[in-house]
């Protein structure tokens, strides 16, 4: 199966993409035999990269929609792969082929409470329900069994995404360290990004309200450690919860290098256990 060209990449971004799509691929089934995720380019009516399952009926379409992803490539494949980690399956990516991808009406849903619904919407929002087309419904006429065996695979993209949400839930972090401790040189992955207003520092002067805005962030180590801290602007905002351009505005996925900082507290929360830092001194 040939790559496709990716639009607006250069060559080499290109080659760069595909290289590590290959290493993400290696160890996984064949497509022939386990199907595949697909993520679909744009088109032109359709402006974000889009998340596909493929499966090897011996049927008529065996290509199924799951859900939209980002308008970049990156972004896009970054989710897709996280969401499809733990899967037996390969992921591609590949052009929208219409004749193969267009519904033909045999995964809209016609009993129950979800009748005239596409099962990909439901699969979203209620996956039992699925399953239970899938094993426990019973087909009366032929039609209903496409209907079964195309509930089944989504089904199946269900139990994967399962097994990445088993894997969270039951991995931990480990504290930096204790409370009151100093650490050093730490090169942290950014999370989770929440903004926020200092109450002690929103002032009013005559009418206008000016706003000293907190970033609160959550962040990883290379190993998993969870690590918390808030910065604070040193200039004022006019708008609430929203930083002045002057301030650097922190984005998840981004690396942040800290020179020393101190433990103010550690917790556990769902399992996991953060550490929170303050005095935080950025290289």
């Amino acid at each position: 199966m040939s790559n496709p060209i990716i639009p607006g990449i250069p060559e080499a971004e290109q080659d760069l993409l595909y290289k590590k799509l290959n290493e993400y691929n290696l160890g996984r089934a064949s497509y022939k035999e386990a199907g595949a995720y697909l993520v679909v380019l744009p088109r032109p009516e359709y402006p974000r990269y889009s998340l596909w399952i493929y499966s090897p009926l011996p049927e008529r379409q065996s290509i199924f929609y799951i859900q939209d992803l980002s308008e970049d490539i990156n972004e896009s494949l970054r989710a897709a792969s996280s969401l499809c980690y733990y899967s037996p399956r390969c992921m591609l990516l590949v052009e929208y082929n219409a004749k193969r991808m267009q519904s033909r009406g045999d995964d809209i849903i016609s009993i129950g409470k979800y009748h005239g619904h596409f099962l990909h919407e439901i699969f979203r929002i209620d996956p039992g329900y699925i399953s239970w087309i899938a094993y426990k419904f019973t087909p009366r006429i032929p039609k209903q069994e496409r209907f079964v065996q195309i509930a089944q695979i989504y089904h199946s993209v269900h139990l994967d995404i399962q097994k990445r949400q088993a894997h969270q839930k039951y991995s931990t972090s480990r504290f930096l360290g204790k409370e009151g401790e100093k650490v050093e040189d730490l090169t942290l992955k950014v999370l989770r990004v929440r903004l926020e207003d200092d109450p002690y520092k929103t002032i009013v002067k005559g009418n206008t309200p000016y706003f000293y805005v907190r970033q609160i962030l959550t962040l990883e180590d290379s190993i998993g450690n969870l690590v918390t801290f808030r910065t604070s602007a040193r200039t004022a905002s006019r708008e609430s919860c929203q930083l002045p351009g002057t301030e650097h505005a922190f984005q998840p996925g981004e690396t942040v290098y800290i020179a020393s900082a101190r433990i103010a507290r550690t917790y556990t929360s769902g399992n996991k256990q953060y550490t929170r830092l303050n005095y935080v001194k950025f290289k």
